[in-house]
Order: C-alpha cells, then structure tokens, then sequence
C-alpha cells in the first residue's frame, strides 16, 4: 500500500501518557477479563464498562493534537484520514451531513467516554464521543500471533473502526441498541451481527474507493485485508480461544461473513450493497 500518497489529518497522541486506572487496581485480572472478551467477540464498550468497574473511576487524558512524526503513527493518521475523506464525500453526494471521528493513539490503557479502554480490548468506537481507539502494539498481535500482517490489514482494521462511526452518525447503532434491549441475548446477538458485518462492508467501500482517487494499493493489499477479516471472525477467535465454536455467541460473524462483507463492499463501491439488515 503506497499510503505515503494519503494526507495527514492529525491524531490525539495519548501515547506515553500514565494509563491512570491501571495503576490503581485489577491488575492482571482485568485484562484477563479483557482479553478473555475480546476473543469471544464481546462489545468492547462492556468490555470498557467491565473494566471501569474493576479498577475504579479513571482521571480524564488529554492528548496531544497533532500529525506524529514516526511512522505508524503517520500510517494511521493517513489511513483513518482518508476513510473521513472518503464518507464526507459519499455524504455530500447524498445530501447529508457528515461529522468527522477522531483518532486516538494510546499505550496500554486510556479514559473514553464509553469507559476505561484497555489495549486487550483490541481497537475500538466509541460512539459517546465519537473516537477510534488505537493501541498500536494490536498490529503486532495481529500479525505474529493472528497470522494476519501487512499494511493493509492494518488499514482494514482503521477503515472498520470508522465504518461504526458512520453507523453511528446515521443513527443505525442507535437503533440497534434499543432493539437489543427488547430481545433475547441471542436474538440480540444476530443484530450485533449484523451490524459489525456492516462495517465490514464499509471498510470495502472505502478500500475502493479511496483507491479510486489515489491508485495506493498494491498486488497482495485486498489479501492482506481478507486474511484480517478471517483472523477477527468470531469462529476463528473462539477456536483459539476456547477449542470450541458457538454460533449463538457470534457478535461480529464468522471468518467468512466477514470476508464475504468486506468483498461486496468492495466490489460494488456502494452503501447500498452493505445492508446487512434486510
């Protein structure tokens, strides 16, 4: 991915900052907890909630606003600056108006409006203040330990993140949520589902068309992505993490769906194609 082709939007730099709760309690436990969550695919604002709990009120971070100057930092400013590009313009296009996300960088723990979030957690959106969460050491995991590497599994990943963003300013997480609280856990599950297949699809439609504009992928790039998708499917993580597989528990799909998601997204370059729900 020749990413160096994208333009910088700045980032909230919270990295090096004290993680505050971490300190202060829960210790090895609550990031048991975490990641105990993260590969059953739980929601990460329980998760975050679950941790807040455990370890108690944490002080409020302000990171620093800014464009960062090694390059990870630098891939994910661009990355995630081109999925806002990309959504205020398929936004525009319709009539509709279109707040950007912000990207946070953080290490190990960090305050966010939906809780304490942790780096177990994995990436996150937060949708109570409309942030992307980022530890970048995940991208290590995701590689050495999930056999998914290569810039553009990390992009998939950012361009995910944002695609909750877009589901929030359209209001359909919102409704999610209040139709969860009138079902049952694995009726509540399927629209989970539903909706992080979504974002799958979004994440497509941003792969095309940012490529559209800037021609920065490369052979291998749309492999790279797939192999993420895979690697997050929920009967993949399950596997791993307990040896069995339950369907009912599945929150965000299995490998397939979400590769299966991500390609129509891709393929077709078009928000219609990504309706999970009908």
């Amino acid at each position: 991915m020749k990413w160096d082709l994208g333009r910088r939007g700045g980032v909230e730099d919270r990295r090096g900052l004290s993680g505050g709760a971490i300190a202060g309690g829960g210790g090895i436990g609550v990031i048991v907890i975490a990641l105990i969550g993260y590969f059953l695919g739980v929601d990460p604002q329980q998760l975050a909630q679950i941790v807040n709990q455990a370890q108690g009120p944490a002080q409020q971070q302000a990171g620093v606003e800014g464009t960062p100057t090694d390059e990870e930092g630098a891939f994910a400013d661009v990355v995630h600056t081109s999925a806002n590009d990309v959504w205020a313009q398929i936004f525009q296009q319709t009539g509709r108006s279109y707040r950007p996300s912000t990207v946070v960088l953080y290490t190990e723990g960090t305050s966010t409006g939906c809780g304490y979030g942790q780096a177990a957690m994995g990436p996150f959106y937060c949708p109570a203040d409309e942030r992307v969460y980022l530890d970048l050491n995940f991208f290590q995991t995701l590689d050495t330990q999930m056999g998914a590497g290569g810039d553009f599994a990390k992009a998939y990943v950012i361009g995910h993140e944002v695609g909750h963003h877009v589901q929030n300013v359209l209001g359909l997480s919102q409704r999610v949520q209040n139709a969860q609280g009138r079902l049952s856990e694995a009726e509540g599950n399927k629209l989970s589902v539903k909706l992080e297949l979504q974002a799958d699809c979004y994440a497509g439609i941003w792969a095309r068309q940012s490529n559209d504009q800037l021609n920065w992928l490369e052979s291998g790039d749309l492999d790279e992505a797939l192999r993420a998708a895979s690697a997050v499917g929920d009967d993949t993580l399950q596997k791993r993490s307990t040896g069995s597989v339950v369907p009912d528990s599945f929150t965000h799909g299995s490998s397939a769906e979400r590769m299966q998601w991500f390609k129509t997204g891709y393929n077709s370059g078009n928000p219609d194609a990504c309706d999970t729900f009908g």
